[in-house]
């Protein structure tokens, strides 16, 4: 979460004194009208800017994941740029409209236009006589990026169509970022925070390209075709076996990808539910009936069905050296561990490593599921405390630090409802533990 923030205001930080030092007397300003000509054009800068960075996350580009902590931070950062990217949409519209209604309610005179002079340079005189269709475009523009955005944060609108309309902000994109540049002070264009502007217009606008032309992910993808379909009706999951065809990278346990089993429904994310072995090249996911798409999929799958699969993603490795682990899978949260114990059973060297228990709550019961859970466990010598809400309780920190005594030594990796991530997270951190590097959370949201 740190870089996350740290991305955020360092880009928001950034930009503001790059525009100050374009605009230096701008607290100098001779009336209110000055002023806010200058905060236009400083909230149009810091919105198109968040958008653009917004834009280019939404490739799935592989180098920001590393130094982010994996594409799920990468999505969350996206989510605040976009939501930085509206407040400030809403600051800019405010700060051009408020004008208008102060002289209506007559809070303010109406100043005098001084006569403007001939213009020389003849490509900032070609956008000056753009403006009228760019001010035009960019308020509808504005607009229509407002409600998707705002209806992108619903949780009640369907993944469905947020997927359908998400895709429209590329288009938005382009309309503003053509509003930029028309209207943008001409005179940044060779300084600096022009120079940058310039370099974020752009990438953005091959980002909403790409979007739009379905390209995102594209080298990343590969197909599969389903094997073997396992449910475990007491738990509401789906196993999917499949067999990948060459062109899939191999996977690390805990890591993600995205499936495509419908055009109409676009991608899916799912977390591996299996080591990766380059001689079968089978690979594994579980899902859970948790919406319309979820609790389709056992009706809708069949053995033989082609699935596209783009990944893998994510940095949910447990790659440390402590002596040892602690595990927790909330629910459907429990698959990455099932990888892991996967390939911590296929390794030549399994008898050397970190300790780990593995603590798994849940509400419902299949027998058969937790069956092959404890196999897993055993045959990677992991100890699992399976726990159901109504027979023993709540799982918590107080629980966990009593069944394991050298807590203090552990990394915690936890994956599951992002409440109960954060009640853990707070309950350690208040027993001095040091959450900030040793405690591992996926943020397996993508909205």
């Amino acid at each position: 979460m740190r870089n996350i923030k740290l991305a955020l205001w360092g880009t928001l930080v950034l930009l503001s004194l790059l525009w100050l030092a374009a605009e230096p007397d701008v607290f100098q300003s001779e009336n209110v009208f000055a002023l806010r000509a200058a905060m236009i054009q400083y909230s149009g800068v810091l919105a198109i800017g968040a958008m653009s960075i917004a834009l280019v996350l939404a490739l799935r580009p592989g180098w920001p994941e590393t130094w982010l902590g994996g594409l799920d931070k990468m999505y969350r950062l996206h989510k605040w740029l976009g939501i930085s990217a509206l407040v400030l949409s809403l600051a800019h519209w405010l700060w051009f409209e408020g004008a208008g209604w102060a002289i209506d309610l007559g809070l303010v005179a109406r100043p005098e236009r001084p006569e403007r002079p001939p213009l020389e340079n003849p490509v900032q005189e070609f956008l000056v006589g753009l403006r009228d269709p760019a001010e035009g475009l960019g308020e509808w523009a504005f607009y229509i990026s407002v409600l998707l955005i705002v209806l992108a944060l619903v949780p009640r609108f369907s993944y469905w169509w947020f997927f359908k309309t998400h895709r429209l902000l590329a288009v938005t994109y382009l309309v503003l970022a053509f509003h930029t540049v028309v209207l943008a002070e001409f005179a940044y264009w060779t300084q600096p925070v022009g120079v940058v502007l310039a370099v974020l217009l752009a990438c953005g606008t091959v980002a909403a390209v790409m979007v739009l032309l379905r390209r995102v992910g594209i080298s990343r993808q590969a197909m599969g075709k389903i094997t073997t379909l396992t449910t475990y009706p007491g738990v509401r999951a789906l196993e999917i076996g499949m067999k990948m065809e060459p062109g899939w990278r191999g996977h690390e346990p805990g890591q993600f990808a995205f499936l495509t089993s419908d055009k109409g429904e676009g991608a899916h994310p799912f977390t591996i539910a299996s080591a990766w072995n380059a001689a079968d090249g089978g690979i594994a996911f579980i899902t859970k009936a948790l919406g319309d798409y979820t609790s389709r999929l056992p009706d809708t799958l069949s053995v033989g069905h082609e699935v596209r699969v783009e990944g893998p993603y994510g940095r949910f490795t447990f790659d440390d050296e402590g002596p040892r682990q602690i595990w927790i899978g909330g629910g459907i949260g429990i698959t990455p561990f099932i990888a892991r114990m996967k390939y911590l059973a296929a390794r030549p060297d399994r008898g050397i490593r970190q300790a780990i228990d593995l603590f798994h709550s849940s509400t419902d019961l299949d027998e058969d599921a937790f069956a092959r859970l404890e196999a897993d466990a055993a045959a990677a010598n992991v100890r699992l405390h399976i726990l159901l809400d109504a027979r023993d309780g709540l799982l918590t920190g107080e629980r966990i630090r009593a069944t394991v005594p050298d807590w203090r030594e552990a990394s915690i990796w936890f994956c599951g409802p992002a409440g109960f991530g954060a009640a853990l997270r707070r309950d350690f951190a208040g027993q001095g533990f040091d959450v900030k590097k040793r405690f591992h959370q996926e943020l397996f949201s993508m909205r």
